[in-house]
Formats: C-alpha cells, structure tokens, sequence
C-alpha cells in the first residue's frame, strides 16, 4: 500500500459508522438505499477531480482543455460536485437530489438511473443536520483512485453489502448471496478470459464479480471481460447497486438492466435470446406470480420442457437459464430450493424431459439455514450443453449436507467446505456415504425423483474398541449382574422372613 492510500479495514470501519449515523431515523433495511449512492457520488467527484489535476499539468494549466469530455470517465455539470453540495446547511436533500439527477443525465450511456430513488428531500427521515453530518463523515476520507484503488474499494463496498445483509437478516434473501456459495458456484463454472457471464437474477452483482476474480485468479486477462457481462435484475435499488458495485470494482464496460427477466428478458440477438458462454445465477425461491400469464404463449419458447406451476417460478428460471446457454460451450449453475428436486406434478414432468435432454451434469444438496431470508436447505444444479462422454447418460449426486459450520442467526459455509465440495465435483466419482455417478436408468426407475437420500446413503459410524476396552466392559456388566442378583436374593430373603 502506497503512502496516503487507505487501508481496506479504514475503510470498510469508516463506511460502517456513516450506517451508524443514519441509524434510528431510518430502518436498518434502508441503509443501501442512502449509503451506496452517497459513496458513489464522493468516488466519481474525487476521480474527476484527480482527472482534472492531470489534465491540467499535461496542458500547462490550460483550464479549457481540463475540462474536455474525452479527459473524464464521467462528467460532473457545474454546481453538481460533491464540494458544491457540501457547501449547503438548509435544503441538502434537495441539493444532493439535483446533483445525482443532473450527473445522470449527463452520462446517459453509463449512469441513467443509478442513484436509485432515494427520497432525499424526507426532512422528517433526513434532516439537514443529518445530512450535513453524513456528508461531512465521508468528506473526510478521499476516494479517489490515488487515495481508495478499486480493488479496496470494491472489497470494502462487498463489506457493507454483507454488514447490511447481516442487519436485515429475514430481507437479505433479495439481494445478497453468502459469498462462500457464490465462490463454490463460480469454481464449479470456471469462466476462462473472453467467454461471456451471464446473471439473469443479479442481486447486487456478487456473482459477476467474483466470476471477474476467478478469471484473475487463473491468470487470465479481465479486460477481455469488458463488455460480455450481464445482469438482469428487478428490483431498482438493487440493480444500481450492482451498477455501482462493478464501477467501484474497477469494471469498465458492463450490462446491468433493471427489469422482470422471466416476464421481459433484457438481453436478444435478433428475435432469439442472447446466448452466453457461462449462466449462473441465485434466482428467488419459489417465486409466486412469476409470469406464467406470458409464459403460455412465450415467443423466446423457454417453455420448451413443459410450464411451470403458477406457484412456483423455479423451473422457469431453470428453462430461461437454460435457453440462454451458447451451444457447445455453455454452462450453468443454479441456486434452487430442494423442493426441486422431487416436487412432482408439471415440475416432475419438466425434471423427467430435462433429464432426458442429458444436459444435467450434478446436483449438490447443501446444509440448512446457510441463505438470508430461508432456514431451508438448498441445492445446487450443473447443466453443460454439451458434458464430456464420460459424464454422459449420468448424474453426479454430491451430499454435502453436513458440510457447514453451525451459527445463531445462520450456518456458514468455511473456506474449507467449499473446497471439500468442489473436490468432490472435480473428482466426479463415487465416494461412499457423499458422492455417487447415478444413471438416468436409475433415476427413471425412480420416477425422475433426485431427492439425495434416495441414491446417497450416509456413512453408519460403528463404535469400534479395542480387546481390553470389550474386557473392560464385559467385567462392569458382569459386576452390574452379579450386583443386581444380589440384590434379589436379599429382597427374596426379606419376603420370607416376613411370612414367617
């Protein structure tokens, strides 16, 4: 670290206490919702600031030529500065309001929409005194790429994603999956440099960054991701969440869309859906009113295994992830309840047809209460469009429902379960009492049910002792007998006494 940077536990300490300001008069849930675009709004004014000081020694001074377009990744219109809005004392919602909404639109191609929609202008939420002291608690770091690099950044940016997860445990579900998961999800979908990533239920973009970190952590190129990845996502803070998470990560061309991917997918090559390299995703369990209206008559034919009940959109996530696999290279990993595995009805009849489409490569049953939001148990589905002839016509089936470590609030996955479960996927053989190649011939005789327990039968522990512990315990029962036969004969010999 270079003289005058911050420190990743500086900084994430420092952004935790800014929540700690706006607690009591907003809701814990809310935080994101302040916080992320105030932190946004501080990077792209001292950025701009560090451009302009460039820019200015290049030039001799020349404040015209500083000022250019072409020598700002974002521009910043007069009076919309962080230092401009610092200034106010009354009406600083409203100032900081004006700021966000004009930086938009003038970087339409890039930040339309990304401050969210955060009611600045609440004074019974945010007084002006309450805002002044939140602006002047991040004014007091710099966040520029001099001060905060992006990589601290990023990470201490994940850090408050997860602190605010940990505050709103039961509404976490929506936008923050337990990186340890994410981790075995993306090991297990290995994305090489070049090939295209694809999130159809982005949250707040977890997923594609660390597919950007597995990419590094090979030792491939991560700008030859720029430009092929993708997210969809619903809600509208959460999508400018993520928008914001990959600028602060350092990612410089990217496709987060705000929208209802099952209803309108966002992503086409002419009247077809897009198709990408690799598809991954933590899709909403069980989700009610998902689409199904659209989906009886869907144009894109993502209902080409059978339709989903109106109860429960999983396997229409499956399908529409599924239909967005490129051909021969694609892969994907999903996220589903275990409910999925065995429900039967139409969902049964879309597990037998997807089966039979030999493109189910494993499932991996994971322990309890490890997500945000659910105490259920959930599991893991790896689909390849084309798996190698040895995977063929079988399923890998992985319990590794004991693999955790158990919390108060929630179970979590260690560094070293993810790594036990990936071995045993990398591994893709039978391992008694946890993994098992089962054949689709078998899983028909089962009526396509992948319910684990039924091809996976734990491990039975017998106590085993050595010769002088059995002796030992041979001595004490016969000790115990020969006590209790005692006690009988002087009972017996009480009896008889008593008579006579």
């Amino acid at each position: 670290m270079n003289a005058g940077e911050i420190s990743l536990s500086q900084l994430s300490q420092h952004l935790w206490e800014s929540a700690n300001i706006l607690r009591g008069p907003v809701d814990a849930a809310d935080f994101k919702t302040f916080i992320f675009p105030l932190l946004f709004f501080k990077r792209i004014s001292d950025v701009f600031d560090e451009e302009l000081a460039d820019a200015l020694e290049e030039s001799g001074g020349d404040q015209q030529y500083a000022l250019f377009p072409e020598n700002h990744r974002f521009q910043i219109p007069d009076d919309c500065h962080w230092e401009d809005v610092r200034k106010k004392t009354t009406n600083v919602g409203k100032a900081l309001q004006r700021a966000m909404r004009e930086i938009e639109k003038a970087n339409p191609d890039t930040l339309y929409g990304i401050f969210g929609d955060a009611q600045w202008t609440n004074k019974d939420r945010l007084s002006d005194a309450l805002l002044c002291d939140l602006i002047e608690h991040f004014s007091k770091l710099p966040l520029g790429n001099k001060g905060a690099r992006a990589d601290v950044l990023g990470q201490s940016y994940e850090y408050l994603i997860k602190k605010f997860a940990d505050a709103t445990n039961k509404k976490a579900g929506e936008f923050y999956t337990p990186r340890s998961v994410v981790n075995l999800m993306v090991r297990i979908l290995d994305p090489r440099e070049g090939e295209s990533i694809y999130d159809p239920a982005c949250g707040t973009g977890g997923m594609l960054i660390e597919a950007i970190h597995h990419v590094n952590e090979s030792g491939g190129n991560i700008r030859t991701l720029w430009g092929k990845l993708f997210g969809q996502e619903k809600n509208l803070t959460t999508s400018a969440i993520a928008r914001m998470n990959l600028f602060l990560h350092g990612v410089e061309d990217f496709q987060v869309v705000r929208g209802d991917t099952l209803r309108q997918p966002a992503f086409h090559t002419g009247d077809n859906l897009a198709k990408f390299d690799c598809v991954i995703a933590n899709p909403p369990f069980s989700l009610e009113k998902w689409g199904e209206d659209v989906w009886a008559s869907d144009p894109y034919g993502r209902n080409f295994a059978g339709m989903p009940p109106a109860k429960s959109g999983d396997f229409a996530w499956v399908q529409h992830m599924l239909k967005s696999m490129a051909p021969k290279s694609g892969r994907m990993v999903v996220v589903l309840p275990h409910g999925a595995l065995f429900r039967m009805g139409a969902e049964g009849k879309i597990r037998q047809k997807l089966l039979n489409q030999d493109s189910l490569d494993a499932v991996i049953g994971l322990g309890p209460n490890l997500f945000y939001g659910t105490g259920l148990a959930a599991c893991i589905l790896v689909f390849r469009d084309k798996k190698p002839v040895k995977h063929r016509k079988k399923v890998l089936i992985i319990d590794a429902s004991s693999e955790f470590k158990k919390g108060r609030a929630q179970n979590e996955l260690l560094p070293e379960h993810v790594d036990r479960i990936f071995e045993l996927y990398k591994a893709h053989q039978d391992v008694e009492g946890l993994a098992r190649l089962v054949t689709l011939d078998e899983i028909k005789e089962n009526d396509w049910n992948l319910n684990i327990p039924r091809y996976v039968e734990p491990v039975l522990e017998e106590e085993t002792i050595t010769v002088e512990e059995a002796i030992a315990n041979l001595k004490k029962s016969l000790d115990e007998a020969y006590a209790a036969e005692e006690r009988l004969k002087n009972l017996l010999r009480m009896k008889i006494e008593h008579r006579n």
